[in-house]
């Protein structure tokens, strides 16, 4: 390649620019593909602990992409996922450790069979290739989708939102700096060098065939243009209209616990809860839920069943069932039992989180085989829909397809595969 790209708001040849980033990601990928798992290591291990040493620098970057994102009045949920903290920071540092202790999925044989001619077949882990990776406020899915794309063998296009350019390129340089204390090309991790939303547009289109594979994250909007637009395979992470059943076997002080932390821990994610069912023969648990919910803080909006329990409960519209509220609000509803919780879910759900909580194992073992969500809980949160939580160090996305990956997509789901075979001089008659 000849002179380095620019690293500015805007240039005066975006498809040339998009192109050069691609063809040199092409190249990286093919670099990566062949890499061994210890060079790999030595890069990620370089990448946390640089991590852990510029975050004064990270939180400072941030802070402004959050004093700009204040003054153009960004809702606080958003701003809640776009705020880093020394918390935060450390957790993305502790994320990429993780990911380092991962087995290296690439070359791994899954299967190996022996045909009657005496041919040997193996099915091989391999790279997708060139992944580009489109999100919104949240800088930390540069670290994850960074690390997590490396260590599968893949190079990455990182397009943050507008209103986390500065975190991401703080981030950014820490994982480059990374690839050449290892020796790996700075391309293998490439972050969009401008905020001109035209970029995405062209990264959809696959830059004359430079990206394999889109993963959108973000919101509904995001997620919709990018089905509607690329012209490669995306992974799809649509919107988490996740549900806590509470069934009439279910014990109280458990339910209360499990619904806070799932609506309230934080609101902004995509595993939170969004509506809150109960099951008609547990009348007695309604007032404690909806009381201990608006006691912390959260809207309740329910059917006449739930507002008869507690007057403070405003009614909930049809809109409210189908609504990822990301903010302090939860709808909530009585249903008939485990069916009907299963009905409603099947009505209104996502396909990306739900719970149930009860003592009942012939009930849960109902929902957990008849919910049809990329991941379902018995007696647990919500909120651990995430790759970190799952073992996984990371994830670049939750999934909500069924084809090739669903639920977290983590380092495994990240490669594909092909098929080897040994032979002995074996022609087909």
């Amino acid at each position: 390649m000849t002179a380095p790209l620019k690293a500015i708001d805007g240039s005066a040849d975006l498809p040339q620019l998009m192109n050069d980033l691609a063809q040199r990601a092409r190249a990286a990928a093919r670099v990566l593909a062949l890499a061994p798992a210890e060079q790999k290591n030595r890069a990620l291990e370089a990448m946390e602990r640089l991590i852990r040493a510029r975050a004064d620098a990270i939180i400072a970057a941030n802070a402004e992409d959050v004093a700009e994102a204040k003054a153009t009045g960004m809702a606080a949920s958003f701003l809640d996922r776009l705020t880093l903290t020394p918390a935060r920071v450390a957790g993305m540092a502790d994320g990429i450790a993780v990911v380092r202790g991962v087995a290296d999925p690439v070359g791994v044989v899954t299967e190996s069979w022996q045909r009657p001619n005496g041919m040997t077949i193996e099915r091989v882990r391999v790279p997708l290739g060139v992944i580009g990776v489109i999100f919104e406020s949240r800088p930390n899915v540069a670290a994850d989708a960074g690390v997590l794309c490396l260590k599968s063998g893949n190079a990455v296009i990182l397009r943050g939102g507008s209103d986390s350019f500065r975190s991401c390129r703080a981030i950014h340089e820490c994982l480059v700096d990374g690839l050449r204390e290892a020796g790996l090309p700075d391309a293998a991790i490439t972050l969009v060098p401008t905020r001109d939303r035209a970029a995405v547009g062209l990264l959809l289109s696959g830059l004359n065939g430079g990206v394999d594979v889109i993963v959108p994250r973000g919101g509904k909007s995001l997620v919709a243009r990018v089905e509607a637009e690329a012209r490669v395979p995306v992974f799809a992470h649509l919107e988490g209209v996740n549900h806590v059943y509470v069934d009439g076997a279910a014990d109280l002080d458990m339910a209360k616990s499990i619904v806070l932390n799932a609506k309230m821990r934080r609101t902004g994610v995509c595993g939170a809860a969004e509506t809150l069912l109960i099951d008609r023969a547990s009348q007695d648990k309604i007032k404690p839920l909806v009381d201990m919910l608006i006691g912390a803080g959260c809207e309740v909006r329910g059917d006449d069943a739930i507002r008869a329990a507690d007057a403070r409960v405003k009614p909930a519209s049809n809109e409210d069932w189908d609504t990822e509220y990301l903010d302090a609000i939860i709808a909530a509803k009585m249903v008939d039992g485990v069916d009907g919780a299963i009905a409603h879910i099947h009505a209104h759900g996502s396909h990306h989180t739900d719970a149930i909580v009860t003592a009942d194992n012939a009930a849960a073992d109902k929902f957990l085989n008849e919910v049809d969500s990329a991941i379902v809980l018995h007696n647990a949160s919500t909120q651990f829909a995430d790759g970190g939580e799952f073992g996984f160090g990371a994830e670049i996305g939750i999934a909500t397809g069924k084809f090739h990956a669903r639920g977290p997509v983590g380092v495994e789901q990240l490669t594909s595969f092909k098929y080897r075979i040994h032979g002995t001089g074996q022609t087909r008659p």
